[in-house]
């Protein structure tokens, strides 16, 4: 077993890893007290995924984030996490909002994630009319029945499956899990991937809009979740998934910003909260309204 510390205080921002890990940008990781979108923060609880075949479980701890992992997992932790954006540039670079300034204050140190392109399709596809928890059930069931057992430490954690996997399954199975209509969109995207026709990483290379409706081509896949795949496993920044929260934002706060279609609006949304960081903004604007905080 590998284990390691990096020191919060070294983090430009800082970070704050509940919020970071249960703020809804996220599914595939799993709190190790079984109460993850559930619960109250719970100082020093522990954190898990697997990627790539190997665990990974992370807790902040006296000032400190704690890694554990079948391997040396430090490159991979600051990657999943962002450990080396600085947050302070990015807030320091953001326009002066009252309502993202107000949520910049209160959610400190959340970071974006960036987890593995298939496992972050399939999670946002099941996403639709869900909330959070609900979700987070979903993916882990998927996993439980069809990823791969992993050992560590005196326990069994399973992988997301893999395309392969997944498309091994049969609609009346995932529906028995929960997954009602949107079974079918989940093996016939597995599928897709499985065969090569695709693969959400490719977006990877693409520009913003071209990325985004590369996405659009994966079976229940439209513009909101291509954005949330683009910002949360590919590293498009800018990316704003006009989901209803973030709706309801442009509504109350920004009304010049609803050009009507989805391509139109998200170009507005995305120059009013700064472009570049644009993804970040929308982030934190969610977690702000969704949780009342």
């Amino acid at each position: 077993m590998a284990t390691g510390t990096i020191e919060l205080a070294e983090l430009a921002g800082g970070l704050d890893l509940y919020r970071t890990l249960e703020s809804g940008q996220s599914y595939l990781w799993r709190r190790e007290d079984g109460e993850m979108y559930h619960g109250d923060p719970a100082p020093g609880a522990w954190y898990s995924t697997v990627v790539d075949g190997d665990v990974i479980r992370v807790r902040s701890r006296d000032d400190r984030l704690e890694w554990a992992s079948t391997t040396d997992a430090e490159p991979t932790v600051r990657r999943l996490l962002c450990l080396d954006d600085d947050l302070e540039a990015i807030v320091a670079a953001g326009p002066d909002d009252p309502l993202l300034r107000e949520a910049y204050e209160a959610h400190r140190g959340l970071r974006l994630v960036q987890d593995p392109p298939f496992g972050c399709l399939i999670a946002f596809i099941c996403s639709a009319q869900m909330r959070v928890s609900r979700i987070h059930g979903m993916v882990r069931a998927l996993a439980r029945e069809y990823g791969s057992p992993i050992a560590f430490d005196g326990e069994t954690y399973h992988a997301f499956p893999t395309p392969e996997q997944l498309a091994a399954a049969t609609e009346a199975e995932l529906r028995d899990l929960g997954l009602g209509y949107r079974a079918p969109y989940v093996v016939r995207t597995a599928e897709m991937v499985a065969d090569g026709e695709a693969h959400p990483a490719a977006a990877r290379d693409l520009e913003y809009e071209a990325a985004r409706a590369y996405l659009t081509q994966f079976v229940g896949v439209g513009d909101k979740v291509a954005d949330c795949v683009l910002l949360f496993s590919l590293g498009f920044d800018e990316a704003v998934p006009l989901d209803t929260w973030i709706r309801s934002a442009i509504e109350e706060y920004y009304p010049d910003c609803d050009r009507g279609s989805y391509a139109d609006t998200s170009r507005a949304i995305r120059e009013r909260l700064g472009g570049e960081y644009a993804g970040y903004a929308q982030t934190y604007i969610f977690h702000h309204l969704r949780t009342g905080d």
